[in-house]
């Protein structure tokens, strides 16, 4: 049974008033909050465990180090890796695409080679491909959503020709909700000898995720959004693309050996973890994700749609509110614009005054904007931890803007 009521006593931070309203937090798909369970991971990590980890022969190290290194297992078993040696930490997606980017995708492209982009990618899944296109002459080849905010594969496969080198794109718009299947995107693409880089941001929030099943050769994910702290992250990277790629950071912990003439890596993935990491905001995600497979992928899956179809039907109740995407399957993400003159910097501040947590501005996705002829939009954002009665509270609040605004 998925006892919400349980679950949001888990947050500490939903008990508490904002402007001397509860707290009604719809901006996860910036940043979610975060369980007890993982704020203490990080209290002990720092007041009763903390060193810095490998190498270490003291027992703090030799903990700190079990703690860390655990946690690879744990993301291997969250998106189902071969294994976890596949996994690299990092601080988050955007580290992790621009790992890819200049270990693996600089060495081996040259001009008039094509990556193939949807229009609906967060800029962490853009810029690092930019850098390609301005230093390298690489062409970026972009895939707009259909009418609905869908994105069809055939199109994405569609696009490939013998100069593609890579498509790069989401398994969720962090902007229109849209789940898009990256499966069929993956096994089209295998069967043409084009690697496929996915992100993970939202994708792995809202669904289960199985990275062998999906057939990807890289996913991103990053632990603010999943529940746990920020400057955390991950990216799954298969072992015979590994094999392929350069150290993009050097340092400590990912050589073998260093003299004044040679250099030897360690083996992955340790060869692309350079320097002291994020030990304890890494056990932090790991706690993060436990919490979230305890509950149930599936089960969080279940909720968070009940939720987006109970905010579809009173959206629908508002005919001066637009909401940006209708794919089939969409996750509980909603943005919003409203007709007049309306800006959604206007409605996330009126929202706010009524203790309501939404984001407004582009998301970093610029591009889409433009797709959808909209400088910015209001975006609410649903979690684990959220309900019916929160989108209620949203509905009172939007008819507030409109009240004001209009």
């Amino acid at each position: 049974m998925y006892d919400i009521e349980k679950i949001r006593a888990e947050f500490p931070i939903l008990s508490r008033e904002v402007n001397g309203k509860p707290l009604t937090y719809l901006d996860n798909g910036a940043s979610a909050q975060k369980p007890q369970v993982v704020i203490d991971a990080i209290t002990r990590g720092y007041a009763e465990e903390y060193s810095n980890v490998h190498r270490g022969l003291h027992y703090l190290s030799n903990l700190s180090t079990e703690r860390y290194e655990a946690v690879r297992g744990i993301v291997a078993k969250f998106l189902n890796a071969g294994s976890e040696d596949e996994i690299i930490f990092n601080s988050g997606t955007t580290e992790g695409i621009n790992l890819v980017s200049y270990a693996w995708a600089a060495p081996r492209m040259q001009a008039g080679d094509e990556i193939i982009l949807s229009t609906m990618e967060h800029h962490a899944n853009i810029v690092p491909w930019h850098f390609l296109r301005e230093r390298q002459g690489v062409v970026l080849k972009w895939i707009d959503p259909e009418a609905d905010g869908s994105l069809d594969p055939d199109k994405v496969l569609g696009a490939i020709t013998d100069r593609t080198k890579l498509i790069a794109v989401t398994h969720c718009s962090n902007v229109l909700g849209t789940v898009v299947d990256v499966k069929a995107i993956c096994t089209g693409a295998g069967d043409k000898g084009v690697p496929v880089m996915v992100d993970g941001s939202q994708g792995a929030v809202h669904m289960p995720v199985d990275v062998q099943d999906i057939g990807c050769d890289f996913y991103a994910i990053t632990g603010h959004k999943l529940y746990g702290p920020s400057g955390s992250g991950a990216i799954y990277i298969r072992a015979d693309r590994q094999a392929e790629m350069q150290p993009f950071f050097g340092g400590g912990d990912m050589i073998n050996e260093v003299s004044k003439d040679t250099v030897t890596y360690a083996n992955p993935p340790l060869k692309f973890e350079a320097g002291t990491p994020g030990i304890v905001q890494t056990i932090g995600m790991g706690a993060a994700l436990e919490y979230m497979m305890d509950l149930g992928m599936e089960n969080i899956a279940a909720h968070e749609a009940a939720l987006a179809s109970y905010a579809v039907e009173r959206f629908a109740g508002l005919n001066w509110v637009n909401v940006q995407g209708h794919a089939p399957g969409k996750a509980a993400i909603f943005s919003l614009t409203m007709e007049g003159a309306a800006h959604a910097h206007d409605i996330s501040t009126i929202l706010d005054k009524k203790g309501i947590a939404v984001r407004a501005g582009h998301h970093c996705a610029k591009p889409l904007m433009e797709h959808m002829g909209v400088a910015a939009t209001a975006r609410a954002s649903f979690g684990l931890y959220n309900t019916t009665d929160e989108v209620d509270t949203l509905i009172d609040g939007l008819e507030l803007c409109h009240k004001l605004l209009a």
